[in-house]
């Protein structure tokens, strides 16, 4: 349950307090680690990010139609005024609908990528669900799994011989 912020509360003005921004800072790379975890163990193009994937992948075509989820983004241009307000319109369906929708989230830039300093961007949670789910219907997260398996059975038949 969320508590709605003071009326006298102006986010312009706030203090960033360094202890919660470390807090924030934690919980995203954990959820980083967590995903890129079940994608080394799932293929992206089986699985299911929550429980409303179909309606949030067509609701990206519809609104987003020149995305392409296998091109770098724009971080520039998703952060720029009309980005923002195309996002948050985006976003706000889910407001009720989805936990934690807009929790900061590390998201790769590319799909081609692994998480790094300079191929991450901070993203609300529902950017990230509709992005990497529309990489994973794509199978564009696959690789990701078919380099782990590889890894995987190197090391099975280096422990056998």
């Amino acid at each position: 349950m969320s508590v709605p912020a003071p009326k006298t509360f102006n986010p312009d003005e706030a203090e960033n307090l360094e202890d919660i921004e470390k807090q924030f800072a934690v919980k995203a790379v954990q959820h980083m680690v967590t995903y890129w975890s079940i994608l080394e163990k799932v293929r992206g193009s089986t699985l299911r990010l929550t429980r409303l994937d179909d309606e949030i992948y067509e609701h990206l075509k519809r609104d987003f139609p020149e995305f392409d989820p296998a091109e770098t983004i724009d971080e520039d241009k998703m952060k720029s005024k009309e980005g923002k307000e195309r996002w948050r319109n985006f976003m706000m369906a889910y407001e009720k609908k989805v936990d934690d929708y807009n929790f900061g989230t590390l998201l790769r830039a590319n799909p081609k990528w692994e998480y790094g300093k300079d191929e991450t961007i901070f993203v609300p949670r529902m950017q990230f669900y509709a992005i990497e789910i529309a990489r994973n219907k794509l199978g564009l997260n696959d690789w990701i799994y078919e380099k782990a398996e590889a890894e995987r059975q190197a090391a099975k038949g280096q422990s056998s011989s």
